[in-house]
């Protein structure tokens, strides 16, 4: 299937590494210009900018009120206008219910909630002008299936999903949809290298192919029997941003191999 986009403009957050930068870059092989985002002002947005067509380039801490109107000033100073929004900046910390600080609480709520509440009153009534618009928001199976470990994360990401439902009421009847993408394990560089330690302590040996086969068995059970590339990801968050996914709207998909099992 060929995806379709009509000459769009596409905003992905923390798209200067991991599954950001596969993102941007599937947008921009499919034609869309891509505006790379860093969270960091070090130049990183810039240099991965420069890998992609037509792209440009935002900076600025969008967990904080000052980082996010920064980006909002650069995209203005550029003249460019956002017909899409990946919302995939967003973070995790560790932390158990006897250990996490109201400080942890709310800096989970600032990174994962706030980064993309901002973005959204600050680019949506464009979109509402054109009468076009998508915003795909990134989550976690956890919205789904939250675990014991960093609560914190796990009720974050579930206001995330919340949000993305109360969005779509709000939008109703203007073209723009909006959606969230709720990954299971993703095999990314810093995935590996932490199972890698953990194999080590568990005798799990070190080739890759079997230490995944020991995650899926004990850590991560699903009936594709693998993780989640980040390709993977990408490819359904750009489907969702095309012309052909007009009709889907108001959802929270779940890309984890059929881990979450429920109708």
């Amino acid at each position: 299937m060929q995806l379709k986009f009509n000459h769009r403009t596409a905003l992905v957050t923390g798209a200067d590494r991991n599954t950001g930068a596969v993102i941007a870059r599937t947008l921009s092989r499919n034609g869309v210009c891509v505006i790379v985002h860093s969270n960091h002002c070090d130049g990183s947005a810039t240099k991965a900018a420069q890998t992609l067509e037509n792209s440009f380039s935002v900076e600025g801490d969008i967990a904080t009120e000052g980082g996010c109107q920064a980006v909002l000033e650069q995209l203005q100073s550029q003249r460019l206008s956002v017909d899409i929004l990946v919302n995939n900046y967003g973070t995790a910390s560790f932390a158990k219910w006897d250990s996490a600080s109201t400080e942890d609480w709310l800096d989970m709520y600032q990174k994962n909630v706030l980064s993309v509440a901002r973005l959204v009153q600050g680019i949506v009534p464009t979109m509402k002008q054109r009468g076009w618009g998508r915003i795909v928001n990134l989550g976690t199976i956890g919205s789904h299936r939250p675990g014991r470990i960093m609560p914190h994360y796990y009720a974050s990401k579930g206001a995330l999903a919340n949000l993305g439902v109360s969005l779509t009421q709000e939008l109703a009847g203007t073209g723009i949809t909006v959606n969230t993408v709720s990954p299971g394990l993703i095999h990314t560089p810093a995935l590996e290298a932490s199972y890698r330690v953990k194999a080590r302590k568990k005798g799990w040996g070190d080739d890759w192919e079997q230490i995944v086969a020991r995650i899926v068995t004990e850590e991560f059970p699903n009936p594709c029997g693998r993780l989640a590339t980040r390709e993977d990801v990408a490819d359904l968050v750009a489907f969702l941003c095309s012309d052909n996914a007009g009709f889907i709207n108001g959802q929270n998909i779940r890309i984890d191999g059929g881990a979450v099992s429920y109708v």
